[in-house]
């Protein structure tokens, strides 16, 4: 299998300047300049898997691109791999298409909360998370995570309990999550299960992330938990950060449970889902089907990547910290010790250190003094990264 792995070279990778690609295009707009490398937004600087292109340059040999359904054998494609990946079983009746986790996280605020009802998030968060909430005028439940010296994040149980009352309907789980790279284990997932459970609270658990995760660390779906944790939960997960494959514009959600089916299906009808593209269709197949060598080798290029990361972060250890990863390839760096404001510190990471990078404070207020680094790029890119970041903090040092 080793040997396998070694015909997969992420060194260098294709040009997504000029491809109309998010993070470029939005240079001028986000940091003021084009002369920023971005490493922002959640996708990678990585070519797709070609079992993925392949699958699509077979697919346009047919010359008709109507309207089709999502085919039975693609959502079992993906059913086989969270039962052999995870150890989690859904049925092909559980499983409902939608084109991203956000627009399954609207859907679902609006399935199970009325406005003005309780939604609990767990801040520093990816922001549409709470902005989710605000904006289907349903009340905001912050329940912060907790951080120790180490840098490491936990739940903060007591404080759940504490904002929790009658109003309180949903929470948003984010597993693994996302700024912060934590895998939760079992033993935390099940005290936020019988929390929910003792409080009749709905999980929307967000695993867009479960397949990027480092060894030893092992993802826990929350629907793995037991019948219970099944009976409560609906699980977002799809290929769009597993194998780049966002511009698909498909994921999935996955409800066990008939009546909080119903209930989703509902909302989901409303907006008029339909079933994606037929592109999009055998792309999502062939990934499940063929791509699992590929990010086996992925994940210790990314883990390569994290390394020379945080071995710049140990040579300048007075002005950044890289928190510990377990999960993901976003890096969530702690600049506190540079003593700068959260503008002041994004205007150093563009003007200093030419990067353009997500502000902590977008997370959420407990994001303050960190910055979030997407690190799925090529080796080449990577160093070009850590050498510029390096650059300026050594002209800061002195």
């Amino acid at each position: 299998m080793e040997k396998a792995l070694k015909k997969y070279s992420f060194d260098t990778a294709s040009e997504r300047e000029g491809s109309n690609a998010e993070k470029y295009v939005l240079r001028e707009q986000l940091f003021g300049t084009q002369d920023v490398l971005p490493v922002w937004v959640a996708d990678m600087d990585i070519d797709t898997p070609q079992c993925v292109l392949d699958a699509v340059k077979k697919r346009l040999r047919h010359p008709v691109m109507g309207y089709e359904e999502v085919p039975e054998s693609a959502f079992m494609a993906q059913i086989a791999w969270m039962k052999q990946e995870h150890n989690v079983t859904f049925a092909l009746e559980d499983m409902f298409y939608s084109h991203s986790v956000v627009a399954s996280m609207h859907t679902a605020i609006e399935a199970f909360t009325k406005e003005g009802e309780g939604v609990i998030v767990q801040t520093p968060v990816y922001p549409p998370f709470f902005h989710s909430v605000l904006q289907l005028n349903r009340k905001l439940v912050k329940n912060p995570l907790t951080c120790n010296k180490q840098g490491k994040y936990e739940f903060d149980i007591e404080d759940l309990k504490a904002k929790i009352d009658e109003n309180t309907k949903l929470l948003l789980l984010c597993s693994p999550h996302n700024p912060v790279g934590r895998v939760w284990k079992k033993e935390e997932l099940e005290q936020i299960l019988e929390v929910c459970l003792q409080h009749n609270i709905v999980v929307f658990a967000d695993e867009i992330h479960a397949d990027l995760v480092y060894a030893p660390y092992k993802h826990t779906p929350f629907a793995e938990l037991g019948s219970r944790a099944k009976d409560i939960t609906l699980t977002a997960i799809g290929v769009g950060k597993t194998f780049n494959m966002a511009g698909f514009a498909i994921s999935t959600v996955a409800i066990p449970n008939k009546e909080l089916r119903e209930k989703f299906k509902k909302a989901y009808d409303k907006v008029h889902f339909a079933q994606g593209s037929s592109l999009s269709h055998v792309a999502f197949e062939a990934a499940y089907k063929e791509a699992k060598e590929w990010l086996r080798a992925l994940k210790i290029h990314l883990y390569e990547n994290y390394s020379m990361l945080s071995a710049l972060a140990k040579k300048y250890p007075h002005f950044i910290k890289v928190t510990p990863i377990e999960a993901t390839y976003l890096a969530w760096i702690d600049c506190r010790g540079m003593g700068l404001k959260d503008k002041e510190l994004r205007s150093f990471f563009i003007k200093e250190a030419k990067l353009g990078l997500n502000p902590g404070i977008s997370f959420g207020r407990e994001g303050s003094g960190f910055m979030r680094l997407n690190f799925a790029l090529s080796s080449a890119k990577m160093a070009e990264v850590v050498q510029r970041l390096e650059n300026a903090l050594r002209k800061i040092s002195g």
